[in-house]
Protein backbone atom coordinates (compact mmCIF):
# COMPACT_ATOMS: atom_id res chain seq x y z
CA UNK A 1 0.00 0.00 0.00
CA UNK A 2 1.24 3.48 -0.91
CA UNK A 3 0.85 6.17 1.77
CA UNK A 4 0.32 9.82 0.84
CA UNK A 5 0.27 12.77 3.23
CA UNK A 6 -1.61 15.91 2.26
CA UNK A 7 -3.61 18.74 3.77
CA UNK A 8 -6.83 18.33 1.79
CA UNK A 9 -8.06 15.26 -0.10
CA UNK A 10 -10.69 15.88 -2.76
CA UNK A 11 -12.73 13.03 -4.22
CA UNK A 12 -13.85 14.00 -7.71
CA UNK A 13 -12.32 16.38 -10.26
CA UNK A 14 -15.60 17.66 -11.67
CA UNK A 15 -16.88 21.22 -11.62
CA UNK A 16 -16.60 21.63 -7.84
CA UNK A 17 -13.60 19.45 -7.06
CA UNK A 18 -11.39 20.92 -9.79
CA UNK A 19 -12.22 24.50 -8.81
CA UNK A 20 -11.51 23.73 -5.16
CA UNK A 21 -8.15 22.15 -5.97
CA UNK A 22 -7.08 25.15 -8.03
CA UNK A 23 -8.32 27.69 -5.48
CA UNK A 24 -6.42 25.88 -2.70
CA UNK A 25 -3.33 25.64 -4.87
CA UNK A 26 -3.36 29.41 -5.31
CA UNK A 27 -3.05 29.56 -1.50
CA UNK A 28 -0.21 27.03 -1.45
CA UNK A 29 -2.26 24.36 0.32
CA UNK A 30 -1.27 20.74 -0.38
CA UNK A 31 -4.15 19.02 -2.12
CA UNK A 32 -4.59 15.47 -3.41
CA UNK A 33 -7.39 14.97 -5.95
CA UNK A 34 -8.56 11.54 -7.05
CA UNK A 35 -10.85 11.03 -10.02
CA UNK A 36 -12.20 7.63 -11.06
CA UNK A 37 -12.50 8.61 -14.76
CA UNK A 38 -9.45 7.70 -16.87
CA UNK A 39 -8.83 11.31 -17.91
CA UNK A 40 -10.38 14.73 -18.49
CA UNK A 41 -14.00 14.62 -19.72
CA UNK A 42 -14.50 14.37 -23.48
CA UNK A 43 -18.23 13.75 -23.86
CA UNK A 44 -20.95 15.99 -25.24
CA UNK A 45 -22.50 18.34 -22.74
CA UNK A 46 -24.01 21.78 -22.87
CA UNK A 47 -21.94 24.48 -21.20
CA UNK A 48 -23.52 27.77 -20.12
CA UNK A 49 -21.47 29.88 -17.74
CA UNK A 50 -23.81 32.05 -15.74
CA UNK A 51 -22.49 35.36 -14.33
CA UNK A 52 -21.63 33.86 -10.93
CA UNK A 53 -19.63 31.12 -12.66
CA UNK A 54 -17.86 33.76 -14.72
CA UNK A 55 -16.96 35.55 -11.48
CA UNK A 56 -15.37 32.37 -10.15
CA UNK A 57 -13.29 31.86 -13.29
CA UNK A 58 -12.27 35.51 -13.20
CA UNK A 59 -11.09 35.20 -9.59
CA UNK A 60 -8.99 32.22 -10.68
CA UNK A 61 -7.54 34.21 -13.59
CA UNK A 62 -9.07 31.91 -16.21
CA UNK A 63 -12.10 33.70 -17.65
CA UNK A 64 -10.20 35.71 -20.22
CA UNK A 65 -7.89 32.82 -21.10
CA UNK A 66 -10.72 30.70 -22.54
CA UNK A 67 -10.06 30.36 -26.29
CA UNK A 68 -12.08 32.91 -28.25
CA UNK A 69 -12.94 30.33 -30.90
CA UNK A 70 -14.64 28.17 -28.25
CA UNK A 71 -16.89 30.68 -26.46
CA UNK A 72 -19.94 32.71 -27.42
CA UNK A 73 -21.46 35.51 -25.31
CA UNK A 74 -25.26 35.47 -25.38
CA UNK A 75 -27.49 38.27 -24.13
CA UNK A 76 -31.07 37.56 -25.17
CA UNK A 77 -33.07 34.46 -24.26
CA UNK A 78 -36.51 34.23 -25.86
CA UNK A 79 -39.15 32.05 -24.19
CA UNK A 80 -41.77 30.85 -26.68
CA UNK A 81 -44.77 28.58 -26.96
CA UNK A 82 -44.38 25.49 -29.09
CA UNK A 83 -45.24 26.56 -32.61
CA UNK A 84 -43.29 29.81 -32.39
CA UNK A 85 -45.25 32.45 -30.41
CA UNK A 86 -42.86 34.53 -28.26
CA UNK A 87 -43.92 34.82 -24.63
CA UNK A 88 -41.05 36.68 -22.99
CA UNK A 89 -37.52 37.90 -23.64
CA UNK A 90 -34.85 38.08 -20.93
CA UNK A 91 -31.81 40.24 -21.68
CA UNK A 92 -28.59 39.68 -19.71
CA UNK A 93 -27.49 43.17 -20.76
CA UNK A 94 -29.76 44.42 -17.96
CA UNK A 95 -27.36 42.99 -15.36
CA UNK A 96 -24.51 45.08 -13.95
CA UNK A 97 -21.27 44.77 -15.95
CA UNK A 98 -18.84 43.15 -16.44
CA UNK A 99 -20.78 39.89 -16.09
CA UNK A 100 -23.86 41.03 -17.99
CA UNK A 101 -24.01 38.11 -20.39
CA UNK A 102 -24.27 34.36 -20.45
CA UNK A 103 -21.25 32.60 -21.92
CA UNK A 104 -21.83 29.44 -23.94
CA UNK A 105 -18.73 27.31 -24.46
CA UNK A 106 -18.00 24.29 -26.56
CA UNK A 107 -18.05 21.02 -24.57
CA UNK A 108 -15.76 20.92 -21.53
CA UNK A 109 -13.77 24.05 -22.51
CA UNK A 110 -13.97 25.74 -19.10
CA UNK A 111 -13.38 22.46 -17.26
CA UNK A 112 -10.28 21.69 -19.30
CA UNK A 113 -8.95 25.19 -18.61
CA UNK A 114 -9.29 24.54 -14.87
CA UNK A 115 -7.69 21.10 -15.11
CA UNK A 116 -4.80 22.45 -17.21
CA UNK A 117 -4.18 25.16 -14.62
CA UNK A 118 -4.14 22.54 -11.85
CA UNK A 119 -1.43 20.60 -13.66
CA UNK A 120 0.90 23.62 -13.33
CA UNK A 121 0.47 23.85 -9.55
CA UNK A 122 3.17 22.05 -7.55
CA UNK A 123 0.99 21.82 -4.44
CA UNK A 124 -1.69 19.74 -6.20
CA UNK A 125 -1.58 16.06 -7.15
CA UNK A 126 -4.34 14.90 -9.51
CA UNK A 127 -4.71 11.17 -10.14
CA UNK A 128 -7.09 9.83 -12.75
CA UNK A 129 -8.32 6.25 -12.80
CA UNK A 130 -8.40 6.25 -9.02
CA UNK A 131 -11.46 5.03 -7.12
CA UNK A 132 -12.40 6.05 -3.57
CA UNK A 133 -12.83 2.96 -1.39
CA UNK A 134 -13.31 4.26 2.15
CA UNK A 135 -12.56 6.75 4.92
CA UNK A 136 -9.84 6.68 7.56
CA UNK A 137 -11.03 7.65 11.03
CA UNK A 138 -9.65 8.42 14.43
CA UNK A 139 -12.74 7.96 16.55
CA UNK A 140 -15.39 10.23 15.00
CA UNK A 141 -12.81 12.33 13.16
CA UNK A 142 -12.16 11.65 9.48
CA UNK A 143 -8.38 11.70 8.99
CA UNK A 144 -8.04 10.54 5.39
CA UNK A 145 -9.22 8.03 2.86
CA UNK A 146 -8.34 4.86 1.03
CA UNK A 147 -8.41 4.43 -2.73
CA UNK A 148 -7.53 2.03 -5.49
CA UNK A 149 -5.55 2.91 -8.62
CA UNK A 150 -5.28 -0.07 -10.90
CA UNK A 151 -3.78 -2.78 -8.72
CA UNK A 152 -2.31 -0.29 -6.25
CA UNK A 153 -3.92 0.51 -2.89
CA UNK A 154 -3.55 4.05 -1.60
CA UNK A 155 -3.84 5.43 1.92
CA UNK A 156 -4.19 9.21 1.91
CA UNK A 157 -3.72 10.98 5.25
CA UNK A 158 -5.52 14.33 5.17
CA UNK A 159 -6.77 17.01 7.53
CA UNK A 160 -10.05 17.28 5.60
CA UNK A 161 -11.69 15.01 3.01
CA UNK A 162 -14.00 16.75 0.53
CA UNK A 163 -16.60 14.71 -1.32
CA UNK A 164 -17.11 16.26 -4.75
CA UNK A 165 -18.16 12.99 -6.32
CA UNK A 166 -21.64 13.73 -7.60
CA UNK A 167 -25.23 12.88 -6.78
CA UNK A 168 -24.42 9.21 -6.04
CA UNK A 169 -21.54 10.23 -3.75
CA UNK A 170 -19.54 7.39 -2.20
CA UNK A 171 -18.05 9.83 0.29
CA UNK A 172 -21.51 10.85 1.48
CA UNK A 173 -22.41 7.18 1.85
CA UNK A 174 -19.21 6.47 3.82
CA UNK A 175 -19.95 9.40 6.13
CA UNK A 176 -23.38 7.94 6.85
CA UNK A 177 -25.12 11.16 5.79
CA UNK A 178 -28.63 10.27 4.60
CA UNK A 179 -29.74 11.71 1.28
CA UNK A 180 -33.11 12.31 -0.31
CA UNK A 181 -32.22 11.41 -3.90
CA UNK A 182 -35.03 12.15 -6.32
CA UNK A 183 -34.71 11.15 -9.97
CA UNK A 184 -36.98 13.23 -12.18
CA UNK A 185 -39.15 11.36 -14.70
CA UNK A 186 -37.74 13.51 -17.50
CA UNK A 187 -34.22 13.99 -18.81
CA UNK A 188 -32.71 15.74 -21.81
CA UNK A 189 -31.51 14.64 -25.20
CA UNK A 190 -28.59 16.95 -25.97
CA UNK A 191 -27.37 17.64 -29.50
CA UNK A 192 -24.85 19.96 -31.10
CA UNK A 193 -25.59 21.02 -34.66
CA UNK A 194 -24.10 23.21 -37.37
CA UNK A 195 -26.20 26.17 -38.47
CA UNK A 196 -25.99 27.80 -41.90
CA UNK A 197 -25.27 31.12 -40.18
CA UNK A 198 -24.34 31.98 -36.59
CA UNK A 199 -27.26 32.08 -34.18
CA UNK A 200 -26.89 35.05 -31.84
CA UNK A 201 -29.85 34.68 -29.47
CA UNK A 202 -31.17 31.72 -27.48
CA UNK A 203 -34.68 30.29 -27.75
CA UNK A 204 -36.54 28.17 -25.24
CA UNK A 205 -39.85 26.54 -26.22
CA UNK A 206 -42.44 25.26 -23.74
CA UNK A 207 -45.65 23.41 -24.44
CA UNK A 208 -47.69 20.41 -23.35
CA UNK A 209 -45.03 18.24 -21.72
CA UNK A 210 -42.61 19.71 -24.26
CA UNK A 211 -39.37 21.64 -23.81
CA UNK A 212 -36.86 22.46 -26.54
CA UNK A 213 -33.96 24.84 -25.93
CA UNK A 214 -31.56 26.18 -28.53
CA UNK A 215 -28.43 28.03 -27.48
CA UNK A 216 -25.83 29.55 -29.84
CA UNK A 217 -22.28 28.29 -29.39
CA UNK A 218 -18.98 29.29 -30.97
CA UNK A 219 -18.73 29.35 -34.74
CA UNK A 220 -21.98 28.23 -36.28
CA UNK A 221 -22.68 25.62 -33.60
CA UNK A 222 -26.01 25.39 -31.79
CA UNK A 223 -26.77 23.35 -28.67
CA UNK A 224 -30.19 21.71 -28.47
CA UNK A 225 -31.80 20.47 -25.26
CA UNK A 226 -34.93 18.39 -25.81
CA UNK A 227 -36.91 16.97 -22.88
CA UNK A 228 -37.72 13.26 -23.16
CA UNK A 229 -38.91 10.72 -20.58
CA UNK A 230 -36.07 9.15 -18.62
CA UNK A 231 -35.20 5.78 -20.07
CA UNK A 232 -36.60 6.62 -23.52
CA UNK A 233 -33.37 7.63 -25.29
CA UNK A 234 -32.99 4.31 -27.10
CA UNK A 235 -36.66 4.36 -28.05
CA UNK A 236 -36.29 7.85 -29.53
CA UNK A 237 -33.27 6.65 -31.50
CA UNK A 238 -35.19 3.62 -32.75
CA UNK A 239 -37.88 5.90 -34.20
CA UNK A 240 -35.24 7.42 -36.45
CA UNK A 241 -33.83 10.85 -37.20
CA UNK A 242 -36.62 11.93 -39.61
CA UNK A 243 -39.19 11.44 -36.84
CA UNK A 244 -37.18 13.64 -34.49
CA UNK A 245 -36.70 16.28 -37.21
CA UNK A 246 -40.47 16.32 -37.67
CA UNK A 247 -41.18 16.73 -33.95
CA UNK A 248 -38.68 19.57 -33.59
CA UNK A 249 -39.98 21.32 -36.70
CA UNK A 250 -43.50 21.28 -35.27
CA UNK A 251 -42.09 23.03 -32.18
CA UNK A 252 -40.14 25.66 -34.14
CA UNK A 253 -40.89 25.69 -37.87
CA UNK A 254 -38.36 28.48 -38.47
CA UNK A 255 -35.46 26.11 -37.65
CA UNK A 256 -36.42 23.19 -39.87
CA UNK A 257 -33.20 23.48 -41.89
CA UNK A 258 -31.11 23.51 -38.71
CA UNK A 259 -32.79 20.38 -37.38
CA UNK A 260 -31.98 18.49 -40.56
CA UNK A 261 -28.29 18.97 -39.72
CA UNK A 262 -28.68 16.24 -37.12
CA UNK A 263 -27.27 13.48 -39.32
CA UNK A 264 -26.04 10.96 -36.77
CA UNK A 265 -26.92 9.86 -33.25
CA UNK A 266 -23.25 10.40 -32.41
CA UNK A 267 -24.12 14.11 -32.35
CA UNK A 268 -26.36 13.45 -29.34
CA UNK A 269 -26.20 12.35 -25.71
CA UNK A 270 -28.68 11.84 -22.88
CA UNK A 271 -28.56 13.84 -19.64
CA UNK A 272 -30.52 12.40 -16.70
CA UNK A 273 -31.78 14.79 -14.03
CA UNK A 274 -31.98 14.42 -10.28
CA UNK A 275 -32.13 16.30 -6.99
CA UNK A 276 -30.21 15.62 -3.77
CA UNK A 277 -31.13 16.98 -0.35
CA UNK A 278 -29.14 16.15 2.77
CA UNK A 279 -29.55 17.23 6.41
CA UNK A 280 -25.91 18.31 6.64
CA UNK A 281 -22.95 18.86 4.35
CA UNK A 282 -20.21 18.47 6.96
CA UNK A 283 -18.80 16.02 9.48
CA UNK A 284 -15.70 16.06 11.68
CA UNK A 285 -12.90 16.26 9.12
CA UNK A 286 -15.10 16.03 6.02
CA UNK A 287 -17.31 18.10 3.73
CA UNK A 288 -19.61 17.61 0.74
CA UNK A 289 -19.78 20.08 -2.15
CA UNK A 290 -21.71 20.35 -5.40
CA UNK A 291 -24.06 17.56 -6.43
CA UNK A 292 -22.88 15.35 -3.56
CA UNK A 293 -24.57 17.84 -1.23
CA UNK A 294 -27.32 19.40 -3.32
CA UNK A 295 -27.88 18.30 -6.92
CA UNK A 296 -30.72 20.23 -8.57
CA UNK A 297 -32.80 20.19 -11.74
CA UNK A 298 -31.12 22.00 -14.66
CA UNK A 299 -34.11 24.35 -14.97
CA UNK A 300 -32.34 26.44 -12.32
CA UNK A 301 -29.37 26.74 -14.71
CA UNK A 302 -27.16 26.76 -11.61
CA UNK A 303 -26.10 23.19 -10.77
CA UNK A 304 -22.50 23.45 -11.94
CA UNK A 305 -22.29 27.11 -10.93
CA UNK A 306 -23.32 26.31 -7.36
CA UNK A 307 -20.60 23.63 -7.15
CA UNK A 308 -18.05 26.25 -8.23
CA UNK A 309 -19.28 28.75 -5.64
CA UNK A 310 -19.20 25.99 -2.99
CA UNK A 311 -15.57 25.37 -3.88
CA UNK A 312 -14.59 29.03 -3.55
CA UNK A 313 -16.38 29.30 -0.20
CA UNK A 314 -14.58 26.21 1.13
CA UNK A 315 -11.25 27.54 -0.18
CA UNK A 316 -11.75 30.70 1.88
CA UNK A 317 -12.57 28.72 5.04
CA UNK A 318 -9.93 25.97 5.03
CA UNK A 319 -6.77 28.11 5.45
CA UNK A 320 -8.05 29.35 8.82
CA UNK A 321 -8.95 25.78 9.80
CA UNK A 322 -5.40 24.68 8.97
CA UNK A 323 -3.93 27.55 10.96
CA UNK A 324 -6.05 26.76 14.01
CA UNK A 325 -5.85 22.98 13.47
CA UNK A 326 -9.59 22.83 13.92
CA UNK A 327 -11.41 20.56 11.48
CA UNK A 328 -14.48 19.86 13.57
CA UNK A 329 -17.95 19.78 12.05
CA UNK A 330 -18.80 22.85 14.10
CA UNK A 331 -16.08 24.88 12.40
CA UNK A 332 -16.62 23.46 8.92
CA UNK A 333 -20.34 24.19 9.19
CA UNK A 334 -19.62 27.87 8.50
CA UNK A 335 -19.43 26.85 4.83
CA UNK A 336 -22.90 25.36 5.04
CA UNK A 337 -24.27 28.43 6.84
CA UNK A 338 -23.04 30.61 4.00
CA UNK A 339 -24.17 28.43 1.15
CA UNK A 340 -27.36 26.62 2.14
CA UNK A 341 -29.82 29.57 1.85
CA UNK A 342 -29.10 30.16 -1.85
CA UNK A 343 -28.94 26.45 -2.66
CA UNK A 344 -32.25 25.72 -0.91
CA UNK A 345 -33.91 28.62 -2.72
CA UNK A 346 -32.63 27.41 -6.11
CA UNK A 347 -33.71 23.82 -5.50
CA UNK A 348 -37.22 24.95 -4.61
CA UNK A 349 -37.36 27.27 -7.61
CA UNK A 350 -36.18 24.49 -9.94
CA UNK A 351 -38.85 22.13 -8.64
CA UNK A 352 -41.50 24.81 -9.12
CA UNK A 353 -40.31 25.25 -12.69
CA UNK A 354 -40.49 21.48 -13.22
CA UNK A 355 -44.11 21.57 -12.06
CA UNK A 356 -45.14 24.32 -14.47
CA UNK A 357 -42.72 23.96 -17.38
CA UNK A 358 -42.86 20.17 -17.75
CA UNK A 359 -46.61 19.97 -17.30
CA UNK A 360 -49.24 18.30 -19.44
CA UNK A 361 -51.97 19.94 -17.34
CA UNK A 362 -53.70 22.64 -19.42
CA UNK A 363 -54.48 24.80 -16.37
CA UNK A 364 -50.85 24.80 -15.20
CA UNK A 365 -49.73 25.43 -18.77
CA UNK A 366 -52.10 28.40 -19.02
CA UNK A 367 -50.72 29.87 -15.76
CA UNK A 368 -47.14 29.29 -16.94
CA UNK A 369 -47.73 31.15 -20.20
CA UNK A 370 -49.59 33.92 -18.38
CA UNK A 371 -46.61 34.41 -16.04
CA UNK A 372 -44.18 34.54 -18.99
CA UNK A 373 -46.31 37.21 -20.67
CA UNK A 374 -46.44 39.22 -17.45
CA UNK A 375 -42.67 39.02 -17.09
CA UNK A 376 -42.30 40.37 -20.61
CA UNK A 377 -44.20 43.52 -19.52
CA UNK A 378 -42.97 43.73 -15.93
CA UNK A 379 -39.35 44.87 -15.75
CA UNK A 380 -39.13 44.48 -11.95
CA UNK A 381 -40.19 40.85 -11.83
CA UNK A 382 -38.25 40.00 -14.99
CA UNK A 383 -35.07 41.38 -13.42
CA UNK A 384 -35.64 39.30 -10.31
CA UNK A 385 -35.92 36.13 -12.38
CA UNK A 386 -32.84 37.08 -14.41
CA UNK A 387 -30.68 37.88 -11.38
CA UNK A 388 -31.70 34.59 -9.78
CA UNK A 389 -30.81 32.57 -12.89
CA UNK A 390 -27.54 34.49 -13.05
CA UNK A 391 -26.71 33.32 -9.50
CA UNK A 392 -26.71 36.84 -8.07
CA UNK A 393 -29.64 36.48 -5.66
CA UNK A 394 -29.69 34.51 -2.42
CA UNK A 395 -33.39 35.01 -1.68
CA UNK A 396 -36.38 33.84 -3.71
CA UNK A 397 -37.32 36.13 -6.60
CA UNK A 398 -41.04 36.17 -5.74
CA UNK A 399 -42.96 36.66 -2.53
CA UNK A 400 -46.68 35.93 -2.25
CA UNK A 401 -47.75 39.32 -3.64
CA UNK A 402 -45.19 39.02 -6.44
CA UNK A 403 -46.70 35.68 -7.41
CA UNK A 404 -50.17 37.21 -7.56
CA UNK A 405 -48.81 40.02 -9.74
CA UNK A 406 -46.91 37.60 -11.98
CA UNK A 407 -50.07 35.57 -12.53
CA UNK A 408 -51.89 38.78 -13.49
CA UNK A 409 -54.27 38.78 -10.52
CA UNK A 410 -52.92 42.02 -8.99
CA UNK A 411 -51.48 45.17 -10.57
CA UNK A 412 -47.83 46.01 -9.89
CA UNK A 413 -47.28 49.74 -9.27
CA UNK A 414 -43.50 49.19 -9.51
CA UNK A 415 -43.57 47.14 -12.69
CA UNK A 416 -41.07 49.37 -14.51
CA UNK A 417 -38.61 49.71 -11.62
CA UNK A 418 -36.12 47.22 -12.97
CA UNK A 419 -32.92 47.27 -10.98
CA UNK A 420 -32.39 46.52 -7.33
CA UNK A 421 -29.60 45.32 -5.11
CA UNK A 422 -28.80 41.72 -5.92
CA UNK A 423 -27.08 39.21 -3.69
CA UNK A 424 -29.75 39.62 -1.00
Amino acid sequence: MTTIDTDIAVVGAGGGGAVLALALARKGIRTFVLEQAPGPPQGLRGEILQPNGQQVLDRLGLLHTLPAQAVRPVHKFHFCRTGGERLCTVDYSDLPPPYNQAVVTLPNVAHHAILNAIQTEPSVTLRYGTAFTGLLRNGRQVVGLTAQQGGESLMVNAKVVVGADGAFSKVREALGIPADLHLYPQGYLIAILDAAAPMTEAKYFVGRRTILGMFPAAGNKVYLFYMIPSGSYEQVKAQGLPALHQVWTAIDPSCAALFRNLHDWGQTAFMPTGRVRTPTWVADGAMLIGDAAHAMNPHASQGRMQAMVDAMTVAELLPECLTKKDFSAGTLREYEHQRRPQVTMLQRLADEQVLFWNTANPVLGFLRDRVFRTLDRNARLRYRVLSTTAGLRRSAPFGLLDRMMAAGFLPDPSAQVMKEAVGS
